[in-house]
């Protein structure tokens, strides 16, 4: 462990050195370009830049406008269903500090995202086989009196009753389908990478549905946001009538099935329009 130690201030002090020079180029390259002027530097050089600005403003002018148009309509527009991952790693963290002038809260935000990715991933998805469809969960959803450990096997539930867990089992049961409990992203990344899916069912709060789309794209994952009645990450609930919702939308022959918790709005509002999935 001590030999260790002098490597990682090596590490730290070459990478804080890296950084700091890189800035100062940056701010270097700042300052040059106004005072000697870019065709000063080459003649060719303002045309090469106008036309890198042009073609940037072109693909931002496409993705924002295929990506409001689709979120309208209810359909993909321009391309927009391949803009998805844009939407969630280039646009989310730019709104999110556009919405800071306004004073938009982060959950608020999070939330609309979240909101929208469910639709987006509603109108363009498939049905499923049970086996490729993963039901993700945090952990918070045990009963934070409970002496069972749950996060590697969720079997080891005794069914007591007193927490979501059981009926989140009866689902599993009933519909085929892979459940797991992660204790945080490292773990959630872990499971997707061992089973594979080909989509998620993520039960989650605000900020961790949000970084949990981000992570795993390109495999789409279906949001259902927990209920926190004590705060956040104790004791909390999910709608179970809507998770199951969820499943029998997306599972093959899902819909036929007799509900284990009764009638749920359901998602059918998400299906595009003329009805084709």
């Amino acid at each position: 462990m001590e030999r260790s130690e002098p490597s990682r201030k090596r590490l730290f002090i070459g990478l804080l050195c890296g950084t700091g020079l890189a800035v100062c180029a940056l701010l270097i390259f700042v300052w040059a370009v106004p005072s000697i002027g870019l065709a000063n530097i080459h003649p060719l050089a303002p045309l090469v830049l106008g036309l890198v600005s042009a073609a940037a403003i072109v693909l931002v002018l496409w993705a924002t406008l295929g990506l409001a148009a689709s979120v309208a309509l209810g359909r993909p527009f321009l391309g927009s269903d391949h803009l998805r991952g844009v939407m969630a790693r280039v646009f989310l963290p730019l709104m999110t500090i556009f919405a800071r002038l306004f004073h938009i809260s982060k959950s608020r935000v999070r939330a609309s995202f979240i909101k929208v990715n469910n639709e987006m991933v509603a109108a363009r998805a498939g049905r499923y086989e049970a086996g490729q469809v993963l039901v993700l969960l945090p952990h918070c959803l045990q009963s934070s009196r409970c002496k069972h450990r749950l996060t590697y096997d969720i079997n080891n539930c005794k069914r007591c009753g007193e927490c979501p867990v059981d009926g989140l089992i009866a689902l599993s049961q009933a519909y085929g389908v892979h459940i797991a409990i992660a204790t945080g992203g490292t773990i959630a990344r872990r499971i997707v990478v061992q089973k594979r899916p080909r989509l998620i069912v993520a039960v989650a709060c605000e900020r961790d549905l949000t970084s949990g789309i981000q992570d795993t794209y390109p495999i789409p994952v279906f949001g259902v946001l927990n209920d926190r009645p004590n705060g956040p990450c104790l004791d909390t609930q999910v709608a179970l009538p809507h998770l199951e919702a969820a499943l029998r939308f997306f599972l093959t022959g899902g819909e036929a099935r007799e509900p284990v918790f009764g009638p749920f709005a359901g998602l059918a509002r998400f299906t595009p329009a003329g009805g084709a999935r």
